[in-house]
This record gives C-alpha cells, sequence and structure tokens, in this order.
C-alpha cells in the first residue's frame, strides 16, 4: 500500500512559528524533483540549465493545498541538502508572495520561507527580517529565471515574516481539508 506523503500532518504550532516539511528537490539540484501521488516516488519534471541549480532544499508543506492546486510550496535553509522525501521540523521564518502568469492566466504562487530546526548554522534564525536583502533578492531572481525558462512570468509581490508564514500554513491546511 502506497503512502500519501501530502496527506502526513504538518504539526503546524502557530506559537513558535513550526511546522513539518517534506523535501522534494535538495539544494544544488538542477533536476525538479515532483513527489507523484499515483507512485509514491518522486519524479524528475524539469531541469535546469548548466550553472543553475536549487540555491536551497525545495518542497512543500504536507496537509495543506495552495491557491495553484498542490501543496504549500516551501524553501529551507539547512545545513546540508537533505534527500528527496526527507521530513523535517522547520521554524517559518517568513514568506516570498508570489503571482506566476502562465499562458495568459495570473495565479498566486508563494514560496513559504524556513529554517531547519535541526541546524548548527540556523539555529537562531527566527525571523526572514534576519536575512541579508540581497539573500532575498537572489531568492527571487531565481524563480524569475526558472520561470522564464518554463514559459511563465514570477512576480514577487511581497516579502512577509513568521506570522505571515503561520497564517498561509493555516489557510492552506483549511483548503487541503475541504478538498
Amino acid at each position: 500500500m502506497l503512502r500519501n506523503l501530502t496527506k502526513i500532518p504538518h504539526k503546524l504550532d502557530e506559537k513558535d512559528a513550526t511546522c513539518r516539511a517534506l523535501v522534494e528537490t535538495p539544494k544544488g539540484r538542477r533536476g525538479k524533483l515532483d513527489y507523484d501521488l499515483k507512485t509514491g516516488a518522486f519524479r524528475l519534471k524539469t531541469l535546469l540549465p548548466d550553472g543553475m541549480s536549487f540555491p536551497m532544499d525545495f518542497g512543500f508543506v504536507p496537509s495543506t493545498l495552495a491557491d495553484d492546486g498542490d501543496p504549500l510550496d516551501i524553501m529551507i535553509l539547512a545545513d546540508e541538502p537533505n534527500s528527496s522525501g526527507t521530513l523535517l521540523e522547520v521554524r517559518l521564518l517568513g514568506v516570498i508572495e508570489a503571482e506566476e502568469v502562465e499562458d495568459g492566466k495570473k495565479e498566486r504562487n508563494d514560496r513559504v520561507l524556513a529554517a531547519a530546526k535541526v541546524s548548527h548554522l540556523y539555529a537562531s534564525l527566527k525571523s526572514v527580517d534576519e536575512l541579508e536583502a540581497q539573500f532575498i533578492d537572489n531568492l527571487v531572481e531565481f524563480w524569475t529565471n526558472k520561470d522564464r525558462l518554463e514559459g511563465k512570468v514570477f512576480k514577487c509581490i511581497g516579502v512577509h515574516g513568521p506570522s505571515a508564514a503561520v497564517s498561509l500554513v493555516k489557510a492552506a491546511s483549511k483548503a487541503a481539508a475541504k478538498d
């Protein structure tokens, strides 16, 4: 029997701004991996060009449903890249609010920013406000370029702190419960 990893409880702790996240694509990979519900495996969806790779572990918050119909996207700062399928406890640092346009259709596609709770490098990090502005600019530039290569347009519409990330997880959790 296959287990649906998207249904694992996220265990959101609003007070501590923590939850669980599941890694799909490890930091440093060129290949964008997606969790495939039908097989329970991670499949190669796209491949970035030489010289371009994922700047952070990328995955989703389980038991959520975002506006784009997928689980809520999450980027995770971790001391080392984690394998696809790794379930992590994370501290929610904030969110990059974004819109994507594909084939003339605009939809929200926010990216939650988090730090692994098990960490030496990021143990004291609590908010996106503690990150250098250039770091956030580089993340936005990564998504802008990745989407452009896929024929989409990525537009950052705001960057907000942990409370916005908690609210986003709560809303996406309610949406998943209705689904």
